[in-house]
């Protein structure tokens, strides 16, 4: 995840990185404890990520395909890719335009927090076969372009316990003394990376998302039009099934009313807020957001650019048990997620 010729947050590969082989997301995810050693998951994608991107030299492109489909992006939750977990997104490429793709989440209120947030940019991975192949990623700002902000108080809307910090809620968001992201890998415009954007399709007509109110924007995707239904799913020409982020608009909208009371709270969306992505585009939405942070430098060799991104398959994982949940969610959220199979805001 940080700098060009492997300086400060670039240690040595570890031996366990030359042997890892992995077979299904599970492998991943027993991997918890030797990747989140400080603190829990919470808005900390970016050690999963790293994790992968140091060990991408001995997986073929399939299997690091299917090992990203293991963690939820906005909440570092564990995941397993299927169906109900499988979400489409219309989001803001940093050098322009939009690209449509799946992302996994552990609950439906992070496509919320991934619509304001989170942004897609480039970067390429060497495989097990010598291949340098472009991928497109999901990206935030650099929190630590202001480490003040990780201790600055603020009340979760479901705790009920009085004032936190990020600095105790997020402890794995880390920063050096040079306002680095500790443990996290760069984009080609120097984001970290907190996921793969999958299937990324480029869209470069203008803005194409869908507005908090549910409307279909201009270009948007609808699964099968008619009026938003959270649950539904959609499948692509191809037969990928997934839930699209129109179906969550009036959810999302309602959410921020009562104060983003449900998922992550306010953990992902304090921490994204610190220092915004800021996109290259004139684009009048993207006009307001904040320069990227340039303190930071990619953790992996830079890599040089390739023709086009490549098409990602998201693998179907075997029935597992389902982790336990760790941060509490409203009874909408709860029942969003038994209809759906999957447990809201999952981890270990």
């Amino acid at each position: 995840m940080l700098l060009p010729l492997l300086p400060l947050l670039a240690v040595t590969a570890d031996t366990s990185a030359a042997v890892w082989a992995p077979s299904s997301v599970r492998d991943l995810h027993r991997e918890y404890n030797n990747i989140f050693k400080f603190g829990n998951r919470n808005a900390a994608s970016h050690l999963w990520s790293t994790f992968l991107f140091e060990r991408a030299m001995h997986m073929t492109a399939s299997t690091l395909e299917m090992m990203f489909s293991g963690f939820c992006a906005v909440s570092g939750s564990p995941t397993r890719p299927g169906d109900y977990t499988r979400y489409r997104l219309t989001l803001p490429v940093v050098g322009g335009g939009t690209a449509s793709g799946f992302m996994y989440y552990c609950c439906w209120p992070c496509v919320c927090d991934t619509q304001d947030f989170i942004r897609v940019d480039t970067r390429n991975v060497t495989l097990a076969s010598g291949e340098s192949r472009q991928y497109h990623w999901a990206v935030v700002g650099n929190p630590c372009d202001d480490p003040s902000q990780l201790h600055a108080p603020f009340v979760q809307p479901f705790y009920g316990r009085g004032e936190t910090t990020l600095a105790r809620e997020a402890a794995e968001v880390r920063c050096d003394a040079e306002g680095r992201l500790i443990g996290a890998t760069l984009s080609d415009h120097g984001y970290p990376i907190i996921s793969m954007f999958f299937d990324a399709e480029v869209l470069t007509g203008g803005w194409t998302a869908v507005d908090s109110a549910g409307a279909n924007a201009a270009g948007a995707h609808v699964s099968a039009g008619g009026a938003p239904q959270p649950g539904r799913v959609s499948r692509t020409p191809g037969g990928v099934a997934y839930q699209d982020e129109f179906e969550y608009g009036p959810m999302c909208a309602q959410r921020a009313a009562q104060g983003y009371n449900s998922g992550m709270g306010e953990i992902f969306r304090k921490v994204a807020a610190i220092s915004p992505v800021r996109l290259l585009t004139t684009d009048a939405k993207a006009a307001e957001l904040p320069a990227p942070s340039t303190a930071a430098e990619p953790l992996l060799a830079t890599p040089t650019a390739a023709a086009g991104a490549a098409s990602v398959r998201a693998s179907a994982e075997p029935a597992a048990e389902r982790e336990a949940a760790t941060f509490q969610v409203d009874a909408r959220t709860a029942t969003m997620a038994a209809t759906q199979g999957t447990a809201a805001g999952s981890s270990f």
